[in-house]
Order: C-alpha cells, then sequence, then structure tokens
C-alpha cells in the first residue's frame, strides 16, 4: 500500500533507539501497538531511530531485536525482515530527510539558524530571569535573504528550525484523552537538522510515518507536547495525519515516572533473571488495561483477541516486581515438566552458559559437588547481603555506597562487556574515589556475588552480564543506605568533573 493510497489496512510502528540496554518502556509500547494492529487484522512495524550518532551504536540495535523477539512479539517489517517501505534505518534515510527539509525551507515553513550554543544558553538564562517563557526567540527566522547568504559564504553551522505560528491554537483529538488544546505561542521553533545534517526525532518520524502508511501512532505521553509541531509538519507538507494516542508512562511505586533508580529498567535483566517472556508480556498488559471478563493471567493471543483500546485507563500504571514474580509463577504453574526442562536449558542450563563457567571454575573445585558451591550466584535471581561485609576493610558504609554508585553510572557507558574494558572501568573510578584496586574488587565481589572470595571479579562481571550486574549494585547500595536525590545529585555532579579530567595513573 502507498502512503497516497486510502488506509484501508491499520499500520502502527515501534521505533526504538539504540542508545542503550533496551528498556520495558519499549516493550510496553510496542506490545500495545502490535496487539491494536492484529486485533484489526492490520500490520506492526519496526524502525531504528538511530539519527543520534553520538549515542547509537549497533550493539544496542541488536540488543533491541533480540530483546523484542525474546518477548514473543514479532514484526511484519524491519531491518532485520525488510519490507516494501524500507529502510527502516533512519540513519539510511538521510537524503529522504534532506529532500523534505529543502520542501520546507522553499515553502518558508522552515528557517536556517546560526546561533550559536553560547547564544542560545544566554537567552535561556535571561528567560529564566524575567520568568518568561523558555523558548527560542526567532531571531534567525527573521534575517533578510542577503543576510542568510552573507552567513552561508562565510561557511557558518547551523540548524533548522521550522516555523511556528505566533497565534492561534491546536486542536486534536486524542481517542484517549479527548480534545488538548495548545497554544501556539507557548510552542518552541523546533529544530528539525542538527548541525551535523542529521534530522531531529520530530522530522524524521512524521516523514517516514507518512511514506510507511502508519495509520495510527501509539506512543508513551511524554510526547504530547510535541503533538501540535507534528500537526503542523503535516500541515506544510499537505499529508493527512495519522490517528495518534498517547498511552500514559509507567511509573514505580511512589508515582515517579520509572526510572533504573528504583526498578530495573532492562528487558535483558528481566530475561536473565529468569522470568518467562509470556509472564513479562502479560505483567505489561495489565498496565494501564484490563480484560472484558477481568482476567489477569491471560496469554497474547488472548490479549489480541479481546483487545479494545477504549479499555486503556490514563492512571499512572505502576510497575510492581512483586506482582511480576506473582504472574510469573502462575504462568511457570501452568508448564508440563518438559517445557520447564525446555525453559531452564534456554536460560542457563546449556552448553553455551556452562562453557563460559567452567573456565573461570575448573581450577577450584576438587569434586564436580563443588561446582554449584562456587557458582551458585550465577543462578540465583536475588542476593541477600551483609552490609557489614560490603565494605572493604577499613572503609565505612557510606564511602562504599558511594564508589559502588560512581561504578555504577561508569558501567553504563561501557557498551562491550568484556573483561579488558570492566578492569579499565573499575581502576578507573577506584582511582578517581581514591581506592586501590583490591579495594574495589572487594566491593565489586560481594555485591555481585554476596562472597567475599569467588572466581576472577572480571570474568564474573563479563559472565553476569551487565544488566544484572549494575543492579545486583543498585540493590547493594540500597543494602549500604540509599542517597538521598540532593545527595545523589551532588554525587554525580562531582563524579563527572573527576571523570572529564580523569587520567591513568
Amino acid at each position: 500500500m502507498s502512503a497516497t493510497q486510502s488506509q484501508e489496512v491499520t499500520r502502527v510502528r515501534i521505533a526504538p533507539s539504540p542508545t542503550g540496554s533496551p528498556h520495558v518502556g519499549t516493550a510496553y509500547i510496542a506490545l500495545y501497538n502490535y496487539c491494536f494492529a492484529k486485533s484489526r487484522g492490520g500490520q506492526f512495524v519496526l524502525r531504528i531511530e538511530d539519527t543520534d550518532q553520538s549515542r547509537s551504536k549497533p550493539v544496542y540495535e541488536e540488543m533491541i531485536l533480540n530483546a523484542l523477539r525474546w518477548t514473543g512479539l514479532s514484526w511484519d517489517e524491519g531491518p532485520d525482515v525488510g519490507g516494501p517501505h524500507g529502510p527502516y534505518r533512519q540513519s539510511e534515510r538521510t537524503e529522504i530527510y534532506r529532500e523534505h527539509l529543502t520542501r520546507l525551507l522553499d515553502a518558508g515553513h522552515a528557517y536556517k539558524c546560526f546561533c550559536t550554543p553560547q547564544r542560545l544558553e544566554a537567552l535561556r538564562e535571561e528567560q529564566r530571569a524575567a520568568g518568561a517563557h523558555i523558548g527560542y526567540d526567532g531571531l534567525c527566522g527573521r534575517l533578510e535573504p542577503a543576510e542568510i547568504a552573507a552567513r552561508e559564504a562565510e561557511n557558518l553551522p547551523y540548524t533548522v528550525r521550522m516555523r511556528i505560528p505566533d497565534d492561534g491554537v491546536c486542536t486534536v483529538q486524542d481517542p484517549l484523552r479527548g480534545e488538548v488544546e495548545f497554544e501556539y505561542r507557548l510552542i518552541d521553533h523546533q529544530v528539525l537538522m542538527k548541525s551535523d545534517g542529521f534530522p531531529t526525532y520530530h522530522l524524521a518520524n512524521v516523514v517516514d510515518d507518512h511514506l510507511m502508511g502508519i495509520t495510527h501512532v501509539i506512543r508513551g505521553e511524554e510526547w504530547l507536547p510535541s503533538l501540535p509541531k507534528h500537526i503542523l509538519l503535516y500541515e506544510y507538507f499537505g499529508w493527512q495525519a495519522p490517528q495518534v494516542i498517547h498511552l500514559p508512562l509507567l511509573r514505580n511505586e511512589d508515582g515517579s515516572k520509572l526510572s533504573k533508580r528504583k526498578n530495573p529498567t532492562s528487558i535483558l535483566y528481566y530475561r536473565d533473571l529468569g522470568i518467562l517472556p509470556k509472564a513479562l508480556l502479560n505483567f505489561l498488559g495489565t498496565m494501564a488495561y484490563s480484560q472484558p471478563d477481568g482476567a489477569e493471567v491471560f496469554s497474547l493471543d488472548e490479549m489480541v483477541a479481546s483487545f479494545d483500546i477504549q479499555r486503556m485507563s490514563l492512571g499512572g500504571p505502576i510497575f510492581t516486581l512483586d506482582k511480576l514474580n506473582w504472574l510469573n509463577q502462575k504462568h511457570v504453574a501452568t508448564l508440563s515438566e518438559d517445557e520447564i526442562l525446555t525453559h531452564l536449558k534456554e536460560w542457563r542450563f546449556n552448553d553455551d552458559f556452562l562453557r563460559r563457567l567452567i573456565p573461570v571454575m575448573s581450577k577450584r573445585i576438587h569434586k564436580l559437588g563443588d561446582f554449584m558451591k562456587h557458582c551458585d550466584f550465577f543462578f540465583y535471581s536475588d542476593l541477600a547481603y551483609d552490609k557489614a561485609l560490603l565494605a572493604p576493610k577499613g572503609k565505612e558504609p557510606e564511602d562504599t555506597r558511594d564508589f559502588l554508585q560512581k561504578l555504577v553510572w561508569e558501567l553504563e557507558k561501557v557498551v562491550d562487556f568484556q573483561k579488558e574494558a570492566l578492569e579499565a572501568a573499575i581502576v578507573k573510578v577506584a582511582q578517581i574515589h581514591g581506592w586501590n584496586l583490591r579495594q574495589a574488587t572487594h566491593a565489586v565481589r560481594v555485591a555481585v556475588t554476596g562472597k567475599t572470595v569467588a572466581p576472577p571479579m572480571f570474568e564474573v562481571l563479563e559472565i553476569v552480564g551487565s544488566d544484572v550486574s549494575r543492579n545486583r549494585m543498585m540493590q547493594a547500595i540500597q543494602a549500604l543506605g540509599p542517597l538521598g536525590k540532593k545527595k545523589l545529585k551532588k554525587l554525580q555532579e562531582q563524579f563527572q568533573k573527576d571523570a572529564a579530567a580523569y587520567t591513568p595513573e
């Protein structure tokens, strides 16, 4: 179906960014897109939003694809399966965006902005001091052609911004929220193309959704403020806008937005924990939604069969691990013995995983029966911590907590979670924190294994993996006494400064 034909088939998409470990919120949004499309006999598209060249990595894309496949969701079109509307990576569509950007510039719907970062920051500071609305003042949108030509002749870097009406109201209908209004005077002149020549989310997604024939955009409510910009772009291009539906955000138990500080947020963490994929989808399917018969335990097929977007609740869905564990137990209880055996083999008891353990265990076991005693922590979902054991000799619990928190931040940046990179990260944080390597590896060892004596630490971290390792450290931090928001922010700011100035000893 071409984008110019009447939309007879429901088409939805999920467009994750490969900038880190795949977030459980991606699976949440993907699930509701999938159910909406399949309940209508429609199509589900996966598109990779990798226009942030500084943060996007191929390894993260592969992690996203693997994580979503593991959940049991499948897509009709995407970078791995192809389709008639490719390419499905935005970094491979830059010429398409430039062509459409030229259309906007030629029509006067966009303009080149030559303002420096320093000028923009000074403008924001001035607006804050005056208590005014924070946003671009449209300076470059008022430049005369001769002034623009002069700046271009100097090869000055520029971004491209969209024009926003000075007044008026954008009114749209959201099926879950009813009529929503936005005053144009409060909407910023959005950057559509960055100075590196890559488009921003706003241009790329509007162009892609149109060219890929997307009929419904189902996304998180954090994108609601961007809706008038997107509607305006559709009007500028002369296109029919898809229907847009904004789902409520997943939340921690205290009502705050789901965050890795309070809950594990990686899909891969739950996979490595031993959660069944269908249990995770079931759990996400209870977020802000209820089955017509009130059932809490159901399959993906059952959710598709009865799906009605109007049954969504706008109340903030609470992400509770107790409920996930309860649902997982319910699904495990329905498995046959052979099915349980299959899941155990797929999870940990397979040749590939055991072969990773044997090199680090072979010199430590005297009898085969010693194997599990020395490596049981590889198979545990949770560890119990002795606060006294976590702190190295002569170090206080609070000091140990601060070290582990800094290490969590540093490990978040390690893309290749291999022992060489892990050793470098731990050495770096230890030197910044003023600890020696022995003290650092002690705290990490107890946090990740629960033991004061364990196999070589860097190999252990590599096998345990990024998500489980970091979440165990976060659990150890909680055991040591969590930091308040102000202290956490101050510690992070100081660590960022120290890390920027760091030179290996």
